[in-house]
């Protein structure tokens, strides 16, 4: 306690350690990026090769029990969306879920309940492969950063579960939700 009393007021130390951490917080962001952009190329090639379309049309059965009846780019826009949150790049699904939110939009500014589903799915982050936190943990020095691979999964299927119940059990009870959309 007392070193580190002495290494606040020595001002060489203080700048080492804010530079340090700069740098700490430079390569953390640089490998986060690396792993963003590879992600996204990989979503633009399934775009372009319509295999996204493919995936909507497959998971449309279930998207329609989730999310209720939504147009086809509305569902295209959900499947990616989901296929993201699945390998754990959660920034990457956000533009799909704001495309498939002007989708569904309904002309009106409150929230439907498929964009409260979409909400609320999008925040419990269903992920079979936490990829963002596992290469945070790699660029960090971990051992074995894919330790919370099945606690991530668990805890994720679960607060999903629990929260399309939820929303399917409110919006039974009141039909009309005014969530405000801006």
């Amino acid at each position: 306690m007392a070193s580190l009393l002495l290494s606040l007021l020595d001002p060489t130390a203080v700048l080492a350690n804010i530079t340090s951490a700069v740098g700490e917080a430079l390569n953390l962001a640089l490998s986060l990026v690396a792993v963003y952009c590879i992600w996204l190329t990989v979503f633009e090639i399934l775009k372009r090769l319509n295999v996204l379309n493919k995936i909507a049309k497959f998971i449309s059965p279930l998207i329609d029990l989730v999310y209720g009846k939504v147009n086809d780019a509305a569902k295209e826009y959900i499947a990616l969306n989901i296929s993201a949150n699945l390998i754990g790049v959660g920034s990457a699904a956000t533009p799909a879920a704001i495309k498939a939110v002007e989708n569904m939009k309904d002309g009106s500014i409150k929230a439907t309940p498929s964009i409260i589903m979409l909400f609320v799915i999008n925040a419990t982050s269903l992920q079979l492969l936490p990829t963002t936190v596992m290469s945070m943990r790699a660029s960090l020095g971990s051992v074995s950063p894919a330790d919370i691979a099945l606690p991530t999964l668990i805890v994720s299927v679960t607060t999903t579960l629990i929260g399309i119940l939820l929303v399917k059990l409110f919006t039974k009870k009141c039909q009309t939700i005014s969530l405000p959309l801006s």
